[in-house]
This record gives C-alpha cells, structure tokens and sequence, in this order.
C-alpha cells in the first residue's frame, strides 16, 4: 500500500509500505537499518557503510556519501533511498528525487537523533526496534549527564576533524551537543566546521584538545605537533564514531563516554 511521510527538511514523499528496496547513503543511519533488524530490505549502501562489515561486503556500494554513482542508483530501482542534509549533496539529492522516494534527516542534537531513530523506524515498519533503541540511547547518556555533573566535569574542549588545515567541530553540530553533555564546553564558538590555526586555538586557553579518528585519521604523531604550539593542553585520541554517528551506534557510545569520562575526573 502506499503511505505518506514527511522528511526532516520539510518534504512529503509517499512509498509502497513497507519498503522493500531501500538504499542508504549515510553510514550511520545504514547501520541503524540493520540494527532495526532489516537485512535483504537494504539493496544498496555507500563505500563509507562499514557497520557491521559482513552487510557492506553483502550489498552493492553507490559510490562516496558526497559523490554518489546516480546511474548506479536508478539501475537498482529503490522504493525508498534515506539521506542526511549535511552527509549528502544537494544536487545529488534533487536529482535521486526526481525518480525515486528520498527521506532525509537533519540532525544538530541528540534529541535530534532520537527522533530521527523514531521516525526511520516508523519509515521502514520497525517502530518497537526503533523505541528499545531510543530507551536505551535516553537512559545512557542521561546517565552521562548526572556523572559529569556529579564528577565536576567542567572542560574547555577543541574537538578537531581535519589536518591542513585543521578544522574544527563549532556550534550547531552533533559533536558540540555530545561534547556539552559529557561535560565539555566547546571553544569553538563559529557554526559548523571552521577551520582554524593552532596559534588561534592557543588564544581560547582550552584545556582539552581531542583528535578524531575521522574523516582525517590523527594519530600520535599528531599529538606531538600540536603539543609544540600548545603545550598546557592535554591532548587525546578519540573514536570519531563515538562522537559522530547519530543512529543505533549510540548505544555503544554509552559505554564509551563512561569510560572517556573517568579520564577527564
């Protein structure tokens, strides 16, 4: 039958429910699929869909989440392709619209994510999968906030991504709301992803400088060179997963963070 559900930005899209060839272009909502215990449903994912690695060998790869084979695309002949604003391009996206059903999500904050579990489950008919999930995900990270509190927790953080230049996780994205919760007040007051000098990260005073392993892979190395500018910072490595991905990944991230937070008391 056909259904009728509105995405993230706004738009309606109607799809034979429930859908039955679904292709994802973000890896954190296709592992989010597969946790909702989809399988066969989901024909098509991108290069960057590593969770759980024994799915993405399985399924046919539709190029990067910012180039994506389109011709591929229209050949598998999808009933419902899932998106994200910030992950995927705008063109790609307006022209996978124009033949195909294409949900997408919008995502700042863990609130944000939440919803965006509830309504993918309700999208692909796995609505009590989705609020489990969503239970679990509410009760950790509430968890997460008392004991951050409770251990006065109280950091000035800079959370980079990116090397030459360095870029830098800012306001209005899903890693500041993460970093907020466990206790970490971001120095990065620009929106977005700006980049940014060590000279000018000096002049915040941060105390913690944490270096994702994605999409720039930092390493010790790493941690020496900015030691060079920034000497009284205390600086880590940290799972980019962890602070990044928004769907079932973050029942995971609980465990993490409780283990990341100890190193902060």
């Amino acid at each position: 039958m056909q259904k009728s559900f509105t995405d993230q930005m706004g738009r309606e899209i109607s799809i034979n429910f429930p859908p039955k060839r679904i292709i994802s272009l973000v890896p954190s909502q296709t592992e989010l699929l597969f946790d909702l215990g989809l399988d066969q449903e989901i024909i098509g994912l991108t290069k960057f869909c590593i969770h759980p690695i024994e799915k993405f060998a399985e399924r046919t790869k539709v190029g990067g989440t910012k180039k994506l084979n389109i011709d591929l695309i229209k050949d598998l002949q999808p009933d419902l392709i899932i998106g994200n604003k910030e992950e995927n391009t705008q063109s790609d996206i307006e022209e996978l619209a124009a033949y195909f059903p294409v949900w997408m999500s919008d995502i700042f904050t863990l609130d944000d994510a939440m919803k965006t579990i509830a309504q993918i489950g309700e999208l692909v008919n796995r609505q009590p999968e989705a609020s489990y999930l969503n239970h679990l995900i509410s009760a950790g990270f509430n968890d997460l906030k008392t004991l951050a509190l409770q251990n006065h927790i109280d950091k000035k953080v800079a959370y980079l991504i990116w090397r030459k230049p360095y870029m830098a996780a800012g306001k209005n994205t899903f890693i500041d709301d993460v970093l907020l919760i466990n206790g970490m007040t971001n120095v990065i007051k620009e929106d977005r992803y700006p980049a940014v000098t060590l000279e000018k990260l000096k002049t915040t005073n941060c105390e913690l400088i944490l270096l994702s392993s994605e999409p720039y892979p930092f390493g010790e190395k790493h941690i020496e060179e900015i030691r060079e500018t920034i000497p009284n910072a205390k600086i880590m490595l940290v799972d980019g997963e962890m602070f990044s991905w928004y769907g079932s990944r973050l029942v995971k991230a609980v465990q993490y963070f409780f283990e990341f937070q100890k190193q902060l008391y």
